[in-house]
């Protein structure tokens, strides 16, 4: 019998979740402002209680898609993807995780996920998406 699993990730309005299911995955979003790179203490605390929550998280690979809206000019949001998916990865590695198991895909303003159009469609987009990966066997 198979049972499943649903952890709920609810964070400024947004809802994630993952299936504990072969193959599933477990995301978690960091959300920036405008033009930042820096990951506030209540997103790094809840980083953290999301991976003290999930057995042998630390076995788990992980793939981080850094993003940003559509503001400022590609060059720009490219680096600005670049120093936030970096910023994510300094976390990972401060909590234990190797570097061997981290794989970073920057979009910059490219393959936007929500509306540019608008406020919240931007707010949206300016975040690193951090997604777990169960080694399978």
């Amino acid at each position: 019998m198979r049972f499943l699993t649903i952890i709920l990730l609810v964070f400024s309005g947004t809802l994630s979740y993952a299936q504990d299911e072969p193959h599933a995955y477990i995301l978690k979003s960091i959300y920036f402002g405008g033009g930042s790179y820096y990951v506030d203490e209540y997103q790094y605390e809840e980083l953290k209680h999301l991976i003290d929550s999930v057995k042998d998280i630390r076995d788990y690979t992980i793939t981080i898609h850094s993003h940003t809206d559509n503001i400022g000019g590609a060059a720009y949001n490219e680096w600005l993807s670049q120093m936030r998916g970096d910023a994510v990865i300094e976390k990972l590695l401060f909590l234990e995780f190797k570097s061997n198991q981290i794989e970073k895909r920057d979009f910059g303003q490219f393959n936007p996920v929500y509306d540019n159009n608008t406020w919240e469609g931007r707010r949206r987009n300016r975040r690193v998406d951090i997604i777990f990966w169960p080694v399978v066997m």
